[in-house]
Formats: C-alpha cells, structure tokens, sequence
C-alpha cells in the first residue's frame, strides 16, 4: 500500500478531513489519523486497514477485546485503548442525539434513547431511568454491569437513586449482549419484583425495556407488568 507521504498534499486524510470535513474520509482513513504514527515498518495506513480486515465492522471492532487488537501487527496496547476510548465517544456522542429534554412517549422513545449506548455491548448492562412528571429523563442511573440476576439488581439499589431524586415514575432498561430481546425468566423475576417495591414506595415503574440488536420488547407493551 502506497504510503500516505506519497500522495500529494492535498489529497492526504489530514488536508482533506481539514478542507472537506471527516465525512470525506473512508473508515480506514478516519481509524488511521486515530492512530496517528505506526510502527517502524508499518504505515499507520496498513495498520487501519488490517483493524478494518480483521474486524469487519466498527460494531465488532467495539466488540473485540484489547488483548485481540493489540495482536495485529503495529497496533500495540495503547493504540487498543484508543480505539475503544474512541468508539465509546462516538456511543455517547449519539445517545447524547436524542432530544434532552423531550418526554417518553413509549417504549420507542425509550429504545431510541438508550440503543446506541447498549446495542454493541459484549456484557448486560441494568439502567433506570429517572422521571419526573412530566415523563422527562431527570437522570440514567447504572445499577449492575455483567450478568444479570436478582442480586444484583436489589430494589434497594434502583429505589436509593429514585428517593434521592424525587422521581415521579422509573423505567426499567437492560440490553441483551445475544441480539435478542426476548426477555429471560430472570428478567421476569427482577421486574415482578422492582414493580412490587414500587407500588409500596409510591414510585410506579412504566415500563422495562429489554434493548436488542436493532429491536426491543417492552413489558408494558408485552402485558408483562
């Protein structure tokens, strides 16, 4: 591959991303201005377009763990890191797209809100969100990341944050690292049990999200609640 030095100025990654903007840029060119200088013998040109073999897919390469990455040649831990740090700005830059602000109307809103943080996640991840009354997120709070069972997800850790912040009303969201989003009967059991706890707090749960690939079900919608 010819090097990046051997094009004219003009048309290399970095003038263009300058004069054009980072839309003009292939992936490839994009993952090599990332990874700025390779290693002795390897242009960091090569090294991007190995990454991009290798994986696919910016959604696999988020999914392949460092230790995979960091064994193609010229890549090294630290440009690893990079990577990941990179993918996961560009999951919060678009979770941030959605209208702060706005209420949920319904589960879609839901699933639009919180698919582009969870959708490519290799572990489950629980998250409730905090409503205030006028069904607007005051605040996404974590509670569990790795597997999913009762737990780790205790009523007394969704309940301490919704207190704290006087919510009007909680929804529930966890992903499936699988793609689907057919929930489990762990995930039934969770909910019954959320659900419970709220109705004796006077805090009502609206609904629980499963986030698949691409897909969702909702409890509320499914009659699960």
């Amino acid at each position: 591959m010819p090097s990046v030095l051997d094009l004219p100025p003009a048309d290399r990654p970095r003038e263009r991303l300058r004069t054009l903007g980072a839309h003009a840029l292939t992936t490839s060119e994009l993952l090599g201005l990332l990874l700025g200088s390779a290693a002795p013998g390897r242009s960091s040109a090569d090294v991007a377009a190995s990454v991009i073999q290798r994986c696919g897919s910016l959604r696999k390469l988020g999914q392949t763990p460092i230790a995979t990455l960091t064994g193609i040649p010229g890549l090294g831990e630290v440009r690893a890191l990079a990577i990941h740090a990179a993918i996961e700005l560009g999951r919060r830059l678009a979770a941030e797209g959605s209208d702060e602000g706005e209420p949920l109307r319904g589960p879609r809103d839901v699933w639009r809100y919180y698919a582009p943080r969870l959708e490519g996640l290799t572990v489950e991840e629980f998250h409730v969100a905090i409503l205030d009354s006028q069904h607007r997120i005051e605040r996404d709070v974590l509670v569990s990341r790795g597997i999913l069972n009762s737990s780790l997800v205790h009523p007394r850790e969704v309940f301490r944050e919704a207190i704290a912040e006087r919510a009007a009303s909680l929804v529930l969201v966890h992903n499936h690292p699988s793609g689907d989003p057919t929930p489990s009967s762990d995930d039934r059991a969770i909910t019954s049990q959320l659900v419970a706890a709220g109705r004796l707090l006077d805090i009502p749960i609206q609904d629980h999200v499963v986030v698949g690939r691409g897909r969702y079900v909702s409890f509320a919608e499914a009659g699960l609640l």
